[in-house]
């Protein structure tokens, strides 16, 4: 694979605010790349810096085999205009203009304008029938898609894209996201900075930013492992809460299970012999993984008043993109509630007032 883009040791800083603080991260052509973090975490300066937008205070940029700290403001210009599209929540979209005519501006700083081409990127976003009409006649999904049909008409290697659907309502965002991922699939690299876990996942791998820092790095394969194991922790906690003494009927349904339970034995999470037997760090996880199940079973069947035929698959899909502060707060709005839908027990969390030292309700 061809690294498109790279930085070391990136860091921007704003006086004594570290924006941006040492990040490094690596590229490949034609890779997706979801950029996930808090508010103020860094997301959006990070691309800034990436498109040339700003300069860092020290350590090096790479995009499209350039590097940026050498290029003066002409060549920055030019990088952006050849090879990076960039999509901005705002949309910076000029007032006067019409839908067409915005994006041939962008066609106009690129080479030459041409209307007819301009055409097909509103066609390819579903716009060519608004392409007479100014953005204030436009409703926000369809400026973002306008955004887009600007960024993609000089066909760049490089999209990069700024919370795309931070203001869009659920159809626009859906809209928006189709559009995104058939830019991907032509090849394009796409970087996407969001704050919404679910529009992460889309991403072949995820970089997680916390004041400045880099985090963590996930990837899709390494997020399904993850729920595998995860599937294998809590079967075994439930078939020692059911006193059950075989559970290869349940490992038969885990792919992959051998591997992934040496694995588990490997990291701690089991005990190493022939019998699968939670450690107490795997007993600690497993405890957390059921606690936030539950909860969220009764959460979907309670407060959302989710059909019960339909609240399994949706917790299922819920729990696995709750933090352990959220599903406190979970645990508290719905009083600390003793048992599941099912008259299971809900094991405690710290949330719940503990005395003891290890929250269990065992």
């Amino acid at each position: 694979m061809e690294t498109i883009i790279e930085t070391k040791n990136l860091t921007r800083a704003y006086g004594k605010l570290k924006a941006l603080d040492g990040v490094d991260l690596k590229v490949e052509r034609g890779e997706w790349i979801s950029v996930l973090g808090p508010s103020g975490s860094g997301k959006s300066t990070l691309l800034h810096l990436l498109a040339g937008l700003e300069p860092p205070t020290s350590g090096s940029i790479r995009v499209a085999g350039k590097d940026l700290g050498a290029l003066g403001p002409d060549e920055l210009a030019e990088l952006r205009r050849d090879r990076i599209g960039l999509v901005f929540q705002q949309f910076y979209l000029i007032p006067y203009l019409s839908a067409v005519e915005n994006v041939m501006m962008s066609q106009y700083f690129h080479s030459m304008s041409d209307e007819g081409q301009a055409m097909d990127a509103l066609r390819k976003v579903g716009l060519s029938d608004r392409a007479r009409h100014l953005p204030s006649e436009l409703s926000g999904g369809e400026q973002q898609r306008l955004c887009i049909a600007r960024a993609v008409v000089n066909e760049p290697e490089i999209v990069l894209a700024d919370e795309p659907t931070g203001n869009l309502d659920e159809e626009s965002q859906d809209r928006v996201m189709d559009l995104l991922r058939e830019l991907h699939g032509e090849g394009r690299t796409l970087i996407l900075v969001t704050h919404d876990a679910e529009i992460g996942r889309m991403g072949e791998r995820r970089i997680y930013l916390n004041h400045g820092r880099q985090v963590e790095v996930h990837t899709a394969h390494q997020e399904m492992e993850e729920m595998f194991e995860d599937e294998i922790l809590e079967a075994l906690w439930k078939s020692d809460e059911d006193g059950i003494e075989k559970i290869d009927s349940i490992l038969r349904h885990v792919i992959g299970s051998k591997e992934l339970v040496a694995r588990l034995r490997k990291s701690g999470f089991l005990q190493p012999k022939p019998e699968m037997v939670l450690t107490e760090i795997g007993r600690k996880r497993a405890r957390a993984l059921v606690r936030r199940h539950r909860l969220a079973e009764k959460l979907f069947l309670e407060t959302f008043e989710v059909d019960r035929d339909q609240m399994q698959s949706s917790a299922c899909q819920f729990e696995h993109i709750l933090a352990a502060d959220v599903v406190n707060h979970i645990c508290a709005f719905l009083g600390h509630p003793e048992v599941c839908p099912h008259g299971k027990a809900i094991p405690k969390g710290e949330c719940c007032g503990l005395n003891g030292p290890t929250g269990t309700r065992d």
